[in-house]
């Protein structure tokens, strides 16, 4: 088959319309408090790099390899998150390692790392299958091609997960009663304010921040409630679980040997079980979504979730490409964290271009991944793109989904490994449909959810769709 046949039969999964024109501001402020995404117009996905003065300041947006590079790795000391970018995130994470800056989130940095090293991450899997598992078997319960909310179940599945690994003891909640507030705080400190981006002075009430301060304060009970417990068990002399939270309150900075603040705990917990959970939640529900669209890749994906996925062995995952690949191309169309911005500190050059101190420099995965420059039918889903050699041929800085540098996600294996153990066992267990008619958009919250939902139908694999995927993927090998 001729490459341009190939690509005729790709699936193009929807996206938002791109605007031919620059936006004024007042179309601006209205688009982002819709839909941050819908802002990229279509000479975003194929300029390189641009600076130059907006109607809120000096902007510059990078993607292209090179310039992210020098943001995310090669300058990166130049750069820092910017005001914006806090104000949405640090009401409810706090000064985690996630919105930190400078030697307080070097020394958290330096406590934490150890806690997600290869040895560690591989030692999480069996939990990980476990709660895998009773998934399953809590779908099979339901009756049969029952309608699911795919968002909501992975949510749930990604949040019992962190309890049999990084919270052994529980959460202190229902699992479903965190799923209500971590939506509820994305959809209200999640939206960018136009009073931000008019640089208003934060003593002036932003609306949906005030309808979200029971959030705030469900977040703070949770976690001295979770703090407490831990602390007690380990007063009273018993051997506590060797989890993240024992680990955290151990964690020690390998430099000054100091541990960590109590803030610091109290804010890296609600960032992992917030941040944690979400991020690849969102990069499940996209991925069966995909799935669903694409019967070619969705038969060797089962076929490979067959063979060689072994769940008495969920930590070795080496014969899964494919798994691996359908989840990377989710995630490059639909990456969970949409924008990385930062403010450069100093003057600055950039691919030859002046970049003034105080220039927000945008970078967005969500652009990055689709931009026309790097990507060969950027936006078909082709999950062969990370197939045969061809992934090592994709430039560290065009494929972001987890960011990069020195402040790439300090999960990325743990959540990657995660995925793969949970997207096995669906595809073994079921066959994920969508609901017709359904309609299918990405939003912007912080992270990347479908609009409104996903609904699909859950329907139990048969030993004779099991067979004629093995036939298919004999053909196909």
């Amino acid at each position: 088959m001729t490459r341009a046949a190939n690509a005729s039969r790709l699936f193009v999964p929807p996206f938002p319309p791109r605007s031919e024109k620059p936006r004024g501001a007042l179309s601006t402020i209205l688009t982002l408090r819709r839909n941050p995404l819908e802002i990229w117009g279509k000479a975003a996905f194929e300029q390189p790099f641009w600076v130059g003065r907006s109607s809120f300041g000096m902007r510059a947006m990078a993607h292209d390899p090179a310039a992210v590079r020098h943001v995310l790795l090669d300058n990166a000391a130049n750069y820092r998150k910017d005001e914006l970018q806090l104000r949405i995130l640090s009401p409810g994470l706090g000064d985690g390692v996630l919105t930190a800056e400078g030697e307080s989130w070097r020394a958290q940095r330096r406590a934490l790392a150890p806690l997600f090293s290869p040895r560690e991450v591989v030692g999480f899997a069996d939990s990980m299958q476990k709660v895998a598992a009773e998934a399953v078997a809590r779908l099979r319960r339901r009756r049969d091609g029952a309608v699911a909310e795919v968002g909501e179940v992975m949510a749930r599945i990604t949040l019992e997960v962190l309890e049999q690994t990084l919270f052994s003891q529980g959460l202190g909640q229902e699992p479903g009663a965190f799923q209500q507030a971590i939506t509820r705080y994305f959809d209200t400190f999640g939206r960018i304010d136009p009073l931000d981006l008019l640089g208003a002075p934060a003593f002036i009430p932003r609306i949906a921040r005030w309808r979200g301060r029971a959030t705030l304060k469900f977040f703070d009970e949770a976690v001295d409630a979770i703090i407490r417990s831990r602390r007690a068990m380990i007063e009273a002399g018993h051997e506590p679980p060797r989890d993240l939270l024992t680990l955290l309150l151990a964690a020690r900075d390998p430099e000054t040997g100091r541990g960590l603040p109590e803030a610091s705990i109290r804010a890296n917990i609600i960032t992992f079980i917030n941040a944690g959970h979400e991020t690849t939640a969102n990069a499940l529900t996209w991925t069966l979504y995909l799935l669903s669209q694409a019967p070619e890749w969705r038969k060797r994906a089962e076929v490979e979730a067959d063979a060689a996925f072994d769940p008495k062995r969920p930590g070795s995952l080496d014969g899964c490409p494919v798994l691996r690949a359908v989840l990377d191309e989710a995630m490059r169309l639909y990456p969970p964290v949409a924008l990385l911005s930062r403010e450069a500190i100093a003057d600055d050059a950039i691919l030859g271009a002046r970049v003034p101190a105080g220039t927000i420099v945008l970078i967005s995965p969500y652009v990055l991944h689709r931009h026309r420059d790097l990507w060969e039918n950027p936006d078909a889903y082709d999950p062969s793109r990370f197939l045969d050699g061809r992934r090592e041929r994709i430039d560290r800085f065009a494929y972001i989904p987890f960011g990069a540098g020195p402040r790439v996600c300090i999960g990325m294996a743990f959540a990657t490994q995660e995925a793969i153990i949970i997207l096995a066992n669906l595809l073994i267990a079921f066959r994920f449909d969508m609901v017709e008619g359904a309609p299918v958009m990405p939003r912007q919250r912080v992270t990347l959810r479908p609009q409104g939902g996903l609904r699909m139908y859950a329907r139990r694999r048969e030993l004779a769709q099991i067979s004629t995927a093995e036939n298919f993927f004999a053909k196909v090998r």
